[in-house]
C-alpha cells in the first residue's frame, strides 16, 4: 500500500478500519474529482497555514466545494495575517510534500505543535477520504474512526463554521 507505514501501523492498533484506492498524484480538487466518483464519502479540502509570527500553524480541513473566507477565519483567530504555511513547514510539521496535506500527517508532529479546524458541514457525512501522508492513495475511514485518531495524535482540534 502506499503511503506512509507508521500511519497503517497506528490505525491497525487504532483498529480502524478503511477503504484503499490507489490513482495518479492528485495535487487539485479538480484532478480529485476524477477518481472520487466512486467513493461514498465526504470530499475534503486540506490547507496548512502560519500565522504571521510563524509561532502557530493550522491545518483546516473543509467540504471541497466550500470556499474558505481567509479574513473571516484571521478575525476570529485574532493571530493576524494567516498565509500558506510553507513546504519547509509542512514537512517539519506534517511530514508530507505540497499536494499531500493530510490529517494523517499528523502523526509526524511529535511536538503537538498544529492546531486543526474542521469544517462543520463535514459532520454530515458518516464517512472522510484523505491521502496517507502521499497524494496518490486516498483512505476512507468512518467520521467516528477519523474523530478517534485526531484524539490519538493528541494534536487540539475544532469543528468550525467555515463560510462560503
Amino acid at each position: 500500500m502506499r503511503g506512509q507505514k507508521e500511519l497503517y501501523a497506528i490505525l491497525e492498533r487504532l483498529s480502524i478500519r478503511f477503504g484503499y484506492h490507489e490513482h495518479p498524484p492528485l495535487a487539485t480538487i479538480e484532478d480529485a474529482k476524477i477518481h472520487w466518483k466512486d467513493y461514498d464519502s465526504g470530499r475534503c479540502k486540506n490547507i496548512f497555514f502560519r500565522n504571521h509570527k510563524g509561532d502557530k500553524h493550522y491545518l483546516v480541513i473543509l467540504e471541497h466545494l466550500r470556499q474558505l473566507d481567509i479574513h473571516d477565519l484571521e478575525k476570529r483567530l485574532r493571530q493576524g495575517k494567516l498565509t500558506f504555511a510553507s513546504d519547509r513547514r509542512l514537512k517539519k510539521y506534517l511530514g508530507v510534500e505540497p499536494g499531500s496535506v493530510t490529517p494523517f500527517g499528523l502523526i509526524n508532529d511529535t511536538e503537538k505543535h498544529v492546531h486543526v479546524f474542521i469544517d462543520e458541514k463535514l459532520n454530515e457525512s458518516d464517512s472522510l477520504a484523505f491521502h496517507p501522508n502521499v497524494n496518490t492513495a486516498s483512505l476512507v475511514i468512518s467520521k467516528s474512526d477519523f474523530l478517534k485518531f485526531l484524539t490519538y495524535t493528541g494534536n487540539t482540534f475544532e469543528f468550525i463554521r467555515l463560510y462560503e
